[in-house]
């Protein structure tokens, strides 16, 4: 933040009261000085006597977060709030106390911090949504709320070396996954680079101690360049006649560390590792010293952004240029007005900021409201926490790219979007009917990355349905979402029938015959809506069959079901007529079947609908009514699957060890034709059973190695 006070920079020493109050007076000289001096007061009260990890008195903490809040120029309350926040959690205060002392505003702004200091965001998966849910939740009420709670956590971050490794490493963490691309995705981009930094050096101090010694090394080897660059754009600046202040540093070294690891390049190899800020007074400044920097120096082509016609979501407002500057160096040049400066430094604190005694009035500052409804919109649609977390992460982290639909309307995405994140950004309608692209009248892969200022048209087709390999292709929370809501639906017949015809086989193995009323009875015991979720469960494979005859019949899930020979797996035949299976259709257990007496041969055992059934529909006398033994079966049914899978390294041994890790045997495996970018195969494995069959092929469904896959059933095997 810019200002000449950074008093929370000396966290040993505890500001005073009077030292608060002239430090809110400097930007809002109309302060209510007495209820600053009484929150103070009523705060190292209630926190007499408690120490931090340090040793240093617990009061220190609140009053370094407000003194934080100042340098963002918030209003009373929130420097209030600060002063308080801990009161009700960690002393005998209650909210009740506070609203009737500082007022109903402030007791609820406390009440607010009070309870995200409750959420763990780094916990399990189902927790951790749940608890970024109420996050979410607590920032829509009051945005004061989660800027008192960024200050509390960069103090915290700022002292965490008197915690125990353990705990360092666990807010460490936290601050890196939630805290930080918060801050960002708020526009605070110094505080965003600095919980960044605070947490890296927790989470990785090698690496940073690395950076800053190559850093070092660079410096004593060409000389501080800051200086000399910063003065070039002056000198050229002042030719033109323009007025500007230009400011450079070096970047902090997460940052460089993160550059280094998405470019995959070595620090010698880095070049924009230095930024440089100009800030004037007109808009049109702007774009006159753009046009004089690109005239003394070189523009790397693809690196320019025009974030002033086509600002970010959170009201944030700039040029960046990339130009290689001094000595050939890359160097990054941002240009933007005073106002915008302030929003790009104070982001969304910037619609509570006060000047002279007045809230700020900054035509660029973003609507609080309007901006945390953009945040969480559609976020409900997420049905499961994996897709919650994942929409809200990339809506944090996301930075933008714009793109326009043929008639000119903007649709904003994040970096690395492709053409099917554009038409779910569109409509969902336009999105599950997408068969094609057009970027800037050129036809394009679905999977290709958009850039800024680019025309996007979609293409669709009536009866386009989404496709399992596009989760892959589109980066977007929604896509993702309505993706899998789409799938979903289209497998859900499919999964209740087969669910059903699983559920039977379990329920017979007992001895027991399913019926709507027990599925009906499962699902109550298993906490689900209804039976058609139980099937479709069971039938996805969510669900094991065996749970559910065990959520109606507990006692069975202490009987292990009986082995089962495999040299006489099917009822129905005498002691000593031979059988097989036929190869045509491959039945295993589970299956209904039925055998076919052959000369010479016996019994040749058929799946029910077989093909090859109607052969002998006029020769009943050779029918044999058959079924398979209860119990568990060894894995010895061999079953024939064909593969499309990608021309990738270690694609078949992945599928190989997929195949393995359900218990599985590849008996023999076929190439049946070999193209650049896929093979075809057919894999015969050894399985149980149907459920067997079927763990296995949704399993292999699910490789993002595997385009497709089905059961193969061939008339043209004979038995």
């Amino acid at each position: 933040m810019p200002g000449t006070l950074a008093p929370t920079r000396e966290p040993n020493r505890m500001i005073e009261v009077e030292d608060l109050v002239a430090l809110v007076r400097n930007y809002n000289p109309r302060c209510d000085a007495g209820l600053i001096r009484r929150a103070y007061a009523f705060g190292r009260r209630m926190h007499e006597g408690q120490a931090r990890q340090s040793g240093e008195p617990y009061f220190t903490h609140p009053v370094a977060v407000a003194a934080l809040l100042t340098e963002m120029r918030l209003d009373d309350a929130s420097i209030v709030t600060a002063l308080l926040h801990d009161t009700v959690e960690d002393t005998r205060a209650t909210r009740e106390d506070i609203a009737a002392q500082f007022g109903e505003e402030v007791a609820e702004l406390v009440n607010g911090v009070t309870k995200l200091t409750h959420l763990q965001l780094t916990s399990s998966e189902a927790k951790e949504a749940e608890n970024v849910r109420k996050l979410l939740i607590a920032m829509s009420k009051d945005l004061r709320v989660i800027l008192v709670k960024l200050a509390d956590r960069l103090h915290n971050m700022r002292t965490i070396k008197s915690l125990p490794p353990a705990k360092q490493a666990q807010k460490a963490r936290e601050t890196m996954e939630i805290y930080a691309p918060l801050a960002g995705r708020m526009g605070m981009q110094w505080m965003r680079e600095e919980l960044e930094d605070l947490a890296f050096r927790v989470l990785n101090p090698e690496a940073r101690a690395s950076i800053i010694r190559r850093f070092i090394t660079l410096q004593r080897d060409s000389g501080d360049v800051i200086p000399k660059i910063t003065n070039d754009i002056r000198a050229e600046l002042e030719k033109a006649g323009i007025e500007a202040d230009v400011y450079g540093r070096a970047k902090k070294p997460y940052s460089i560390w993160r550059k280094m690891k998405e470019k995959q390049l070595e620090f010698s190899r880095l070049s924009d590792i230095y930024g440089f800020r100009v800030i004037t007074r007109t808009e049109a400044d702007c774009y006159r010293i753009l046009g004089v920097i690109h005239q003394r120096w070189r523009a790397v082509p693809g690196r320019f952004k025009d974030y002033i016609s086509q600002p970010k979501s959170n009201g944030y407002r700039s040029i960046h240029t990339t130009v290689s500057g001094r000595d050939g160096k890359r160097v990054e040049v941002q240009i933007r007005t005073r106002e915008m400066h302030e929003v790009a430094e104070a982001g969304i604190a910037a619609h509570w900021a006060y000047r002279d005694g007045e809230r700020a009035e900054n035509p660029f500052a973003v609507d609080p409201a309007k901006w945390i409804a953009a945040l969480t919109e559609r976020l409900d649609a997420a049905d499961d926490h994996d897709a919650f977390l994942e929409h809200v992460k990339l809506e944090m982290y996301a930075d933008q790219v714009f793109c326009f639909t043929p008639k000119g309307d903007v649709i904003q995405l994040p970096r690395g979007a492709t053409p099917l994140d554009f038409a779910y950004a569109v409509h969902t309608k336009v999105g599950n009917a997408c068969v094609s692209a057009k970027v800037d009248g050129i036809r394009v892969p679905l999977w290709t990355r958009l850039k800024n200022g680019q025309s996007v048209e979609i293409i669709t087709a009536e009866g386009q349905r989404p496709q399992a390999t596009w989760i892959d292709i589109v980066t977007t929370g929604r896509a993702k979402a309505a993706i899998r809501r789409s799938l979903r639906e289209e497998d859900r017949d499919r999964f209740v029938k087969l669910g059903r015809e699983l559920a039977r086989v379990a329920f017979e193995a007992v001895g027991r015959r399913v019926s709507d009323k027990a599925l009906g009875t499962a699902a109550r015991t298993l906490g689900l809506p209804g039976a058609t979720e139980l099937l479709a469960r069971i039938g996805s494979a969510d669900l094991s069959a065996r749970a559910v005859v065990e959520a109606i019949y507990p006692e069975l899930a202490l009987q292990p079901a009986e082995e089962v020979d495999a040299r006489r797996p099917v009822a129905g035949l005498p002691p000593a007529e031979p059988f097989k299976r036929a190869s045509c259709c491959q039945p295993v257990p589970g299956e209904r079947i039925v055998g076919i007496t052959y000369r010479g041969q016996g019994v040749i055992v058929h799946a029910i609908d077989c093909a090859a059934l109607s052969e002998f529909e006029d020769a009943p006398e050779r029918w044999v009514d058959l079924r398979w033994h209860s119990g568990r079966h060894p894995p010895v049914h061999t079953v024939s699957l064909g593969l499309t899978i990608s021309n990738a390294v270690g694609a078949l041994g992945r599928i190989c060890s997929l195949i393995g890790d359900h218990k599985a045997n590849i008996s023999d495996l076929q190439f049946i034709d070999r193209k650049p970018d896929f093979y075809r195969l057919i894999v015969d494995v050894d399985l149980r059973d149907v459920e067997h069959l079927h763990m296995v092929m949704t399993a292999l469904e699910a490789e993002s190695d595997v385009a497709e896959i089905e059961r193969i059933r061939d008339l043209k095997r004979k038995p």
